[in-house]
């Protein structure tokens, strides 16, 4: 992880949103169906919103009806995963190599026609999009 990582609490809140602080540092997550990439469709790639490290590009999102945007893998080396039981359940959390920030978490085995079989459902403000047609 970068210096981002070793940000103290009061250093993420001047730099983000309250909102983007409780879903980044916190580990919290948006209302299902209220971030604004859900159904977004451009083409370029999705940043990290508190430090910017690319995680995902435009080609590996796809509809999954899940209420978050959806990819079915990330930038090779963007995100950690780790085991997440805080509701009782395990989940695979994800969150972002540079700076520690929660993105949300991926699910395996849900039978959607990609190439891995997994939905990483990622929380809209965690991202930020760059347009680039390349991508």
């Amino acid at each position: 992880m970068s210096a981002n990582a070793e940000k103290s609490d009061s250093e993420w809140q001047a730099i983000l949103s309250p909102e983007q602080f409780r879903i980044l540092r916190q580990k919290g997550t948006e209302a299902p169906g209220t971030g604004k990439y859900e159904n977004f469709e451009g083409q370029g790639v999705y940043t990290c919103a508190g430090c910017g490290t690319p995680l995902y590009k435009s080609t590996t999102k796809f509809h999954s009806g899940c209420g978050w945007p959806a990819f079915f893998d990330a930038i090779p080396g963007a995100v950690n995963r780790q085991e997440d039981r805080s509701l009782g359940r395990t989940r695979t959390e994800i969150t972002c190599v540079a700076c520690g920030g929660h993105l949300g978490h991926v699910f395996k085995g849900e039978g959607f026609p990609t190439p891995t079989d997994e939905r990483h459902c990622v929380n809209s403000i965690s991202l930020n999009f760059t347009e680039d047609n390349k991508a």
